[in-house]
């Protein structure tokens, strides 16, 4: 029975891969005219659902009603055409072409008759300038894609969504890149499209962004359907305790490590970019977590690289134990015992089609190295998968290929790979970006245990409650200047944004 007072049903959906129920018997109502986040782990089965939906996956069990109509949806032009557009959280623009192709792509607008047409392109630069006017968005349609930031590609994609006048709109962790300004755009359009009768599904695990924005909330585990419930009614504990199945007290982990002497000095440390960092001067003491907070273009990412010889520096130096060190290149790096985890996992971290056994032992290769130039794959095999035991990695096998495990898994995996280097300091990047609840306090767990061995950790982190429940202190930037260095007791939400907006020449 369907019932009218729903846009869209999907009723009793199973689907099974190879050795793996994705889903089972899964059941998802949004209401017209709402936002409806669809919430649960990494491997709940949120991407797998809307994959069906929107005919990149076929259900093997299930029926899907939209305005009462039932559909068949063998592949995303169906989707497309019956007015369902997605949002894909991993961005695959065509870098080499400019903005306002990739926004049309597939439906060009056309000029001339018969055999004798060619792509208007002056009607597609109104009709995306149009678009651009109607969402605020600040872009310039004949702009190559390959020339903006990640932020300005997803909002591109935004955009592109909406073109289609969707009647259901997928967004799939549609803020991992934006700034804060730009998500306050997001929501923005969300609440235009949500008065125009669209309805949102929002993917997301940002807690904070899910009671914002959100009508309804239903909840997926293990590839069942929880429930749902009015947004209003939830609150950040009782949708962590219902997505993992037990109640998190704490969203940190106890911490029993006590910070020693001073391993690290960077003194004056400036980039050879003037818009870049400049003059930072900070101490690392030997199991910290040293926390580096700052809004977007605080140039902390370019910092850390700095740190692990990816980027030149004009001046500064390293000190190390007392005695100063050279680091130009990221082998200076290793053989100093620095590792680095990457901010971007998908595009500078993981291997995504060799297995898990590669992607870990790739950054200690010399140690797998024979007599005769060949490696050791027995040894690597089984260092991977003593690694992957260890780090609670939730795998088939460590044969099996990276890209097919969560992104907590891959981001264990790549935190084993620098964990084989044997490092004394570890520089994460965002290490729990697009990470669900349960695997960060995993994540975190794992980082607090190495700060008791005594491994340093600095660590960069845009969640606010992240960097203040996880850091022994915190160090603030703003536009590439240090700009305050607070203790544990005394740094507070309102105290860091100072800071991240405190300029200094």
């Amino acid at each position: 029975m369907v019932d009218t007072a729903f846009l869209l049903e999907m009723n009793n959906i199973s689907k099974e891969f190879p050795g793996v129920k994705a889903l089972d018997d899964v059941t998802l109502k949004v209401r017209p005219g709402t936002v409806h986040a669809l919430m649960g782990e990494n491997g709940a089965g949120k991407s797998t659902l809307m994959k069906c939906l929107f005919g990149i996956y076929k259900q093997d069990v299930g029926e899907i009603f939209l305005n009462g109509q039932k559909l068949e949806i063998h592949n995303s032009k169906d989707a497309l055409n019956y007015g369902i557009s997605m949002i894909h959280q991993e961005l695959h623009p065509i870098p080499h072409r400019d903005v306002m192709e990739n926004i049309w792509l597939g439906r060009f607008p056309m000029k001339g008759f018969g055999p004798f047409q060619f792509v208007d392109h002056n009607k597609m630069y109104t009709e995306t300038e149009a678009l651009f006017k109607q969402l605020e968005i600040d872009i310039n349609p004949s702009a190559l894609v390959k020339t903006l930031s990640v932020s300005k590609i997803q909002t591109i994609e935004i955009a592109k969504a909406v073109s289609f006048n969707a009647k259901i709109i997928v967004m799939d962790e549609p803020t991992s890149s934006l700034t804060g300004t730009e998500v306050e755009q997001l929501f923005k359009i969300i609440r235009d499209l949500r008065q125009r009768g669209v309805s949102i599904i929002y993917i997301s695990h940002k807690m904070e962004e899910i009671l914002q924005i959100s009508d309804d909330v239903t909840i997926m585990r293990d590839g069942k359907y929880i429930g749902t419930w009015n947004a209003s009614e939830m609150t950040t504990d009782l949708i962590i305790s219902k997505m993992v199945g037990r109640d998190l007290t704490n969203r940190f982990p106890d911490r029993t490590h006590v910070p020693g002497d001073v391993v690290l000095r960077v003194e004056n440390l400036t980039s050879t970019n003037p818009r870049s960092f400049k003059n930072v001067t900070f101490d690392l003491k030997k199991g910290e977590v040293l926390g580096i907070g700052g809004l977007v273009g605080a140039q902390r990412t370019e910092l850390v690289e700095a740190i692990f010889g990816l980027r030149a520096v004009e001046k500064g130096k390293f000190i190390m134990n007392g005695q100063e060190v050279s680091i130009k290149s990221p082998a200076d790096a290793k053989k100093h015992k620095i590792a680095l985890l990457t901010e971007e996992r998908r595009v500078t971290g993981i291997f995504p089609v060799l297995p898990i056994t590669e992607n870990t032992a790739i950054a200690n290769l010399d140690a797998y190295q024979t007599s005769y130039f060949l490696l050791d794959e027995e040894k690597m095999k089984k260092d991977a998968t003593k690694s992957a035991e260890k780090l609670r990695v939730k795998m088939p096998s460590v044969n099996e290929l990276i890209k097919n495990l969560s992104g907590g898994n891959q981001q264990k995996v790549l935190i084993g790979r620098w964990l084989l280097t044997d490092p004394e300091i570890l520089l994460l990047d965002e290490p729990t970006r697009g990470i669900d609840v349960g695997a960060k306090y995993e994540i975190y767990t794992i980082i607090l245990e190495l700060a008791k061995q005594g491994k340093s950790i600095i660590m960069i982190s845009s969640e606010m409650p992240e960097i203040l429940g996880m850091s022994d202190r915190i160090m603030v930037m703003c536009e590439g200047r240090l700009t305050g260095i607070l203790n544990r007791d005394e740094a507070t939400e309102q105290e860091i944004m100072r800071h991240a907006t405190l300029y200094m020449d």
